[in-house]
């Protein structure tokens, strides 16, 4: 009698299962033989890539030594900028102007997701309504700019205060709740805030938006073509991946993690919960404003249809793609959720099911995220 180990059993239940959900969503919209056909390839998909990864996670664990004396060697966020960095300047020479107002695009989630990260991921405080702040610093900069004239460089830093003070003084009643109901009321804020920019006409101009933002300049030259706004915002993505890396490895990072895995015992060893927390909505949304900021000067027009519900739980999948905590996670999940919907374009009735197929799988495969794991760093 031949025995089937348990492993490949359980292999091919998950397999089974996950091919024969894909293959009932489907259903509705390509026919039955469409959806048998699915079926068997997920099927035979799914067993190729358990396999696989099995093999290469073997070959990985054979390089461990070698890739621990890498890590230790360049901290964390220098080993992104490595990575990042020289394909990231070569962009605007080798594209055309869409895909480089895409990496524009990609490079203003990415600050976002970071000032996302540091709350969520760090610090674990569910946030469904970080696009507030992302609101808030976007509408500072569009009325310092167009109602008392200021430039760029002259309005940036008075919103990016306006939009930590909002993110601090929310956070001071917010922050005696915890896990759900926090969640909730973050939720709320973030409607909040929408609702007000829309109905506040004598003020925000309501529905109809701002108009008439003017484009940066840099040493007397405005900065309006495409390529040289990217490398504006690639200024700023790589500050923030600098900053925000250092912070991690700093006391107040490991504070914040702390507080994470276990608030009580954190609290027990004499760090003020309260106040950490404070720090992280602050900081994280003093990112927020920085990418708002960017993104009014970019459009040079914004309304309330741009700060939805929709985009704080966009910008709360890259950071979960990514994977908690993890700076290149993050910078990954934003590229992946900004560039996939636009390969995803000709077939734009499927994008969201591709995304939600995609979110589900990762959450059965890699539930910690593609780059998940530990980001306290032994380099103190």
């Amino acid at each position: 009698m031949i025995t089937i180990p348990e492993s490949f059993s359980r292999t091919l239940l998950r397999s089974g299962i996950i091919s024969l959900w894909s293959a009932l969503l489907f259903l509705p919209f390509k026919g039955l033989r469409a959806s048998a056909l699915l079926f068997g390839l997920l099927f035979l998909s799914v067993l190729l890539l358990t396999f696989a990864g099995s093999w290469v996670s073997s070959q990985l664990a054979k390089t461990a030594a070698v890739r621990e004396r890498v890590r230790r060697s360049l901290p964390e966020d220098r080993r992104y900028l490595l990575l990042f960095l020289l394909p990231a300047l070569a962009i605007p020479f080798a594209a055309q102007n869409y895909l480089i107002d895409v990496a524009v695009l990609a490079g203003i989630y990415i600050i976002l997701a970071l000032g996302l990260n540091v709350v969520v991921g760090y610090t674990g405080l569910l946030n469904l309504g970080f696009v507030a702040y992302y609101a808030i610093g976007a509408y500072s900069f569009a009325l310092l700019n167009t109602k008392l004239s200021l430039g760029f460089w002259s309005a940036m830093p008075f919103a990016v205060i306006i939009t930590t003070l909002a993110g601090f003084l929310f956070a001071v009643p917010a922050l005696r709740l915890k896990g759900d109901y926090l969640a909730l009321v973050t939720l709320g804020f973030g409607e909040i805030v929408r609702i007000t920019l829309n109905n506040w006409d004598s003020f925000t101009n309501g529905p109809n938006g701002i108009g008439g933002i003017t484009a940066p300049t840099l040493a007397g030259m405005s900065i309006e073509t495409l390529s040289a706004y990217y490398y504006l915002v690639l200024f700023f993505v790589l500050v923030s991946i600098v900053v925000i890396g250092r912070v991690q490895r700093s006391s107040i990072g490991r504070a914040w993690i702390a507080l994470r895995e276990d608030e009580i015992a954190a609290s027990a060893m004499g760090i003020p919960s309260t106040l950490y927390k404070l720090y992280s909505v602050s900081f994280g949304a003093f990112w927020a404003g920085i990418a708002g900021c960017l993104f009014a000067a970019k459009m040079r027009f914004i309304s309330p249809e741009s700060f939805t519900f929709m985009e704080s739980v966009l910008v709360l999948c890259m950071v979960i793609l990514g994977g908690l905590g993890s700076i290149g996670g993050v910078i990954v999940g934003a590229v992946i959720l900004v560039i996939l919907p636009e390969i995803l374009r000709e077939v734009q009735m499927y994008r969201m099911l591709a995304l939600g197929a995609g979110i589900v799988l990762l959450m059965i495969f890699r539930p910690q995220g593609l780059f998940g794991g530990k980001v306290v760093s032994s380099r103190y």
